[in-house]
């Protein structure tokens, strides 16, 4: 086992088998030693995570949904890494979407919930630059979207 996967399952985490994409996009492209992964989607095991924050979805449960997009988002970088996940040399950027009504602003507080999982995962790796940003309505009715862009060796 890697010593990334190694640290996730002392987390709790097991990377799932990087979903496919639902449209017409790779849900990757590399390019020199940066990897863009698609946007991933909040997902728990009984499928979507869907909800509006500032409606139905609380802060902390929008935090958790963004956790599981990160975890996407790792998956697909070990994809995109033929399973070698520890060429990761750091994560270079997340950008993140809040399915939220118009008057909530706490969008940095529910991307938190990925940005903490990463540092908390990778170390240093894992810190990030960011955006965090509302939207009207995501796909599927989703509560969180984000992408990232990855530096690999």
């Amino acid at each position: 086992m890697s010593a990334i996967e190694t640290r996730l399952s002392e987390l709790g985490v097991t990377l799932p088998d990087a979903p496919a994409p639902a449209a017409n996009y790779v849900p990757y492209v590399i390019t020199g030693n940066t990897v863009y992964v698609s946007g991933q989607i909040s997902m728990g095991p009984d499928g979507f995570i869907t909800g509006k924050l500032g409606d139905t979805v609380s802060v902390e449960d929008g935090a958790a949904a963004a956790k599981t997009c990160a975890i996407g988002l790792l998956a697909q970088l070990k994809a995109a890494c033929d399973g070698d996940i520890d060429r990761l040399v750091r994560v270079v950027k997340l950008v993140g979407f809040v399915n939220s009504t118009a008057d909530f602003t706490d969008q940095p507080k529910v991307v938190n919930g990925a940005s903490d999982f990463l540092v908390e995962a990778l170390g240093d790796k894992g810190r990030h630059a960011r955006s965090a940003v509302s939207a009207g309505s995501l796909p599927f009715g989703v509560s969180v979207e984000i992408e990232g862009i990855f530096e690999i060796a």
